[in-house]
């Protein structure tokens, strides 16, 4: 999906942008203002939106907080006139990706574009929670590791302590970076993001640090680094691993002496930044095979989080998809509860794709549920495969079979949702298997059952 939606009031600007962009081979769409680019983007096609700051109905600023709030896997550049880059500052600052001039420089364009459609594929690994969510930590889940991450939040939340975050894609790190810039006392100042996977290494320095007006051919003026715009508040360096050795030196020194000079420039500007950063890689692997300088790990790692997978913590299963249920029943007008059965299946599977996987397959099965409930039918056949593959799977270690290792397991979970459904309801039945997707009289002969177990 690689189609760019246009949003400027000229009609003129809007064609030589589509033009430019057809040409490097990317689809457009073009609306005139803010509402009329907020109806396309319901579609949900549009990989990347371009905007123009000054706008009647919708102007740009007030599109991006839109967008940001209803779409925000959706990047966002700003184009900008000269006299208006502080304003254009002052939206990277509230979420913007970045901004281009007028005029325009190809290659620019090019690269902002390019940026901007890896930043969005590298982000859909990751879950997305709105505003709200995010205040109170934005995690969900009430696993052991889980109840560690947010201890791990309280503790370090008030400090200014360098963080290194690790886990395997789709666990939710960028939202633990959230967590904890706003559980902060910076949390009033930016918070300013940058994947370092999705930039090319040739314009990772000025990335960071900002460049000098004429600098190299295309730097028509001065524009601040995210070091600069994070200036009092957090820069998260998401994907730290990707980072060029040789711009890894730089890095550890603005770390260190919080000052840099931008490309092309020799006045040395002063910052106060915490940093967070995060990587699915093993940076210590990485260290000792030379790709990654030692004193910058250690640099970075002063306080590490590790993000378990959700196969390790398979109690947080349930919660997250009863969340992404409610998600998907309010955006979609929809009423729909899970099965009891399709609730074990999903205990059952191991989430190589992790949470991310998990939300496309609720929103999947939502889509095709029948009578407002999601049944085994809506269950997708290669998941089930993957089911039977693990129960068929040999075990080893000399105890009962996998199958039935797994549904003690399984049995255990699904009693102690009950109770806790109980629990939530005063005791009502009928709440409770409303809660749980089920019956009252499957839940009555579930209680029976798990009463007989104790």
């Amino acid at each position: 999906m690689n189609k760019i939606l246009i949003v400027d009031d000229e009609l003129n600007m809007r064609l030589v942008l589509a033009a430019m962009l057809k040409k490097e081979g990317y689809e457009v769409a073009s609306a005139s203002d803010g509402r009329e680019a907020l109806q396309i983007l319901k579609s949900g096609k549009i990989a990347a939106v371009v905007t123009d700051l000054k706008m009647p109905n919708i102007d740009g600023m007030e599109l991006l907080h839109c967008i940001s709030e209803q779409h925000p896997e959706v990047p966002v550049i700003m184009i900008t006139a000269h006299g208006t880059v502080a304003t254009a500052v002052e939206a990277l600052k509230k979420g913007a990706l970045d901004y281009i001039t007028k005029p325009f420089d190809l290659d620019e364009l090019k690269n902002v574009i390019s940026k901007a459609i890896k930043t969005r594929t590298l982000k859909e690994s990751e879950l997305f929670l709105p505003p709200d969510e995010i205040e109170r930590a934005g995690i969900i889940g009430t696993s052991k590791r889980t109840l560690e991450i947010f201890d791990a939040i309280k503790r370090v939340a008030p400090t200014t302590t360098t963080i290194l975050i690790t886990g395997e894609t789709g666990t939710g790190k960028e939202l633990v970076a959230d967590a904890i810039h706003y559980n902060s006392p910076r949390k009033k100042n930016p918070l300013i993001k940058i994947n370092c996977a999705a930039i090319a290494e040739t314009l990772m320095e000025s990335e960071l640090f900002g460049y000098e007006k004429g600098a190299y051919t295309g730097a028509a003026i001065t524009k601040p680094g995210k070091f600069e715009l994070a200036h009092k508040g957090t820069l998260f360096l998401d994907e730290v691993g990707e980072i060029p050795r040789d711009m890894q030196v730089k890095l550890l020194r603005v770390i260190q002496e919080q000052e840099f000079e931008r490309v092309g420039g020799l006045k040395t500007i002063k910052v106060d930044v915490r940093i967070i950063t995060a990587t699915n890689q093993n940076l210590l692997q990485q260290v000792q095979a030379g790709n990654f300088r030692e004193d910058l790990y250690y640099r970075l790692n002063v306080f590490p989080i590790d993000v378990p997978p959700l196969r390790e913590r398979k109690e947080d299963i349930l919660p997250l998809a009863d969340y992404f249920v409610d998600k998907f029943n309010k955006k979609l007008g929809l009423s729909i509860a899970v099965d009891s059965e399709v609730k074990g299946m999903l205990l059952r599977y191991e989430w190589p794709g992790n949470i991310r996987e998990l939300e496309n397959l609720v929103e999947r099965m939502m889509l095709l549920a029948k009578d407002n409930l999601i049944t085994p039918q809506e269950v997708p056949d290669e998941f089930k495969a993957a089911i039977d593959k693990i129960i068929a799977a040999p075990v080893d270690d000399g105890k009962k079979p996998f199958k039935d290792y797994m549904r003690d397991h399984v049995e255990n979970v699904e009693k102690q949702m009950i109770i806790k459904c109980l629990e939530e309801s005063g005791g009502n039945v009928t709440n409770a298997a409303k809660q749980l997707g089920l019956s009252r009289k499957g839940l009555q002969l579930k209680m029976i059952k798990y009463k007989r177990s104790k």
